[in-house]
């Protein structure tokens, strides 16, 4: 291969490789127009990009020394060089621009810069041209080439690979930033409205159960639904404050030594009327003579095995069983809630502690539930530096398993500073 087809192709490989080192896309593009002009040897190059609304182009890369004479030039579609090689997608090579109508002389006469020859080939993006590549006036006395035209074709490739780079970063950032502003819409919306909604649930408890005690016995049935949907509703008003705290950083711990075996005999002595209306049976799975101590927050660890029981019981049939293990090693207490019921499918299991998420919609219609108990024992667990995960097999079951380090610091989110009583 002769010396100078080498050294064209050492600089085509350097251009290429810089395509994922340089930072940005203005210095990787002037890089590529120094490269068009040394390889094609000519005096200058540029790179135009269209504009559909006033059907111009105007240049959006050019040498330094051209910069500020054109930077608000505009070259038209008709009648111009560029507006040819864009409209019919080829390139184009003149050696000699004087006596063709189709060179815009009025760039010339702007810059200083007197054109003799040009070439040029269209930008491609996404199929459809977007702009041109020009170089100007060859150096060595001879014609632009079919050579050339390759030379300036792969560039114009590279060109077009950067500029779509940086056009999907660019909408990559943009939705980012939107997940993030509706995120954070979302939890202020949340925290305002368990706010609002406290007072007045309160009085409708407070005053509902007053009611109750005054009632004739035919509408004990009716005041009975008032409190009873009235502490559904805090009960969900309580779940997502627990959830926004956290998140937001305005969650605490109220540490001590706490057996997590009686928090479970608790928990399944709570659930024990509700499980024996569904015909499920509740069984616990725990050491002898070991209380399975741990320095944790008594509630928070409680709302944690609750929600899990609860939800067992929620997605198990009648004549199921609910099985709850506790065990204990040198570093950690791990608690399990073991059903044989519906199970989830698997492409849920991933989501199923994500705030909201709905498992199957014809499991949420049986069973009911706005996908808020996972999440918040999720948090729960979390706040302690434990973690949390689920494994299930559709019409199976499913095992829901958190794990509670022993001895170690609570890990909370960063913005979180636990708060005096």
């Amino acid at each position: 291969m002769p010396i100078e087809q080498t050294k064209m192709l050492a600089r085509l490989l350097e251009v290429t490789r810089n395509l994922s080192t340089f930072a940005d896309l203005e210095t990787y593009l002037q890089s590529i127009l120094s490269a068009a002009a040394e390889l094609t040897d000519s005096e200058s190059a540029s790179l135009m990009e269209y504009d559909e609304t006033s059907r111009e182009f105007y240049f959006r890369f050019v040498p330094w020394f051209h910069r500020d004479a054109i930077k608000d030039a505009r070259v038209p579609l008709t009648g111009s060089v560029a507006g040819w090689i864009f409209l019919h997608e080829k390139p184009l090579i003149l050696n000699d621009v004087k006596n063709d109508p189709r060179h815009y002389s009025k760039i010339d006469e702007i810059s200083g810069f007197m054109t003799r020859s040009l070439m040029g080939v269209p930008l491609i993006l996404h199929g459809k041209p977007v702009g041109v590549f020009e170089v100007f006036n060859k150096t060595t006395g001879v014609d632009y080439t079919d050579e050339d035209i390759l030379i300036m074709e792969a560039l114009a490739s590279l060109a077009s690979t950067a500029m779509q780079n940086n056009l999907l970063e660019r909408n990559i950032q943009s939705s980012q930033e939107g997940v993030r502003e509706l995120d954070r819409l979302k939890n202020e919306f949340i925290a305002i409205t368990s706010h609002e909604l406290r007072t007045p649930l309160g009085l409708i408890l407070g005053h509902s159960t007053f009611l109750r005690e005054l009632v004739a016995g035919e509408y004990q049935e009716q005041v009975d639904a008032i409190i009873r949907n009235a502490s559904r509703l805090k009960e969900i008003i309580e779940s997502l404050s627990s959830v926004d705290n956290y998140q937001t950083g305005g969650a605490a711990l109220r540490q001590g030594r706490v057996s997590i075996a009686r928090i479970i005999e608790d928990a399944v002595l709570s659930f024990s009327d509700l499980a024996i209306q569904k015909g499920i049976s509740l069984h616990t799975n725990l050491p002898k003579n070991d209380e399975l101590i741990v320095d944790v927050d008594a509630a928070k660890i409680s709302i944690v095995v609750s929600n899990l029981l609860k939800n067992a019981i929620a997605f198990t049939n009648e004549g199921g069983n609910i099985t709850i293990r506790g065990e204990k090693d040198s570093s950690s207490i791990k608690v399990a809630v073991e059903d044989d019921g519906v199970g989830v499918p698997a492409k849920d299991v991933p989501h199923v502690f994500e705030r909201f998420y709905q498992v199957e919609s014809h499991l949420t219609r049986k069973h009911g539930g706005m996908g808020l108990g996972l999440s918040v024992a999720k948090v729960m667990v979390e706040m302690h530096g434990g973690r949390i995960w689920a494994e299930s097999m559709e019409g199976v079951g499913s095992t829901f398993t958190f794990i509670l380090p022993v001895g170690a610091a609570p890990v909370l989110p960063e913005t979180a500073q636990p708060f005096s009583d």
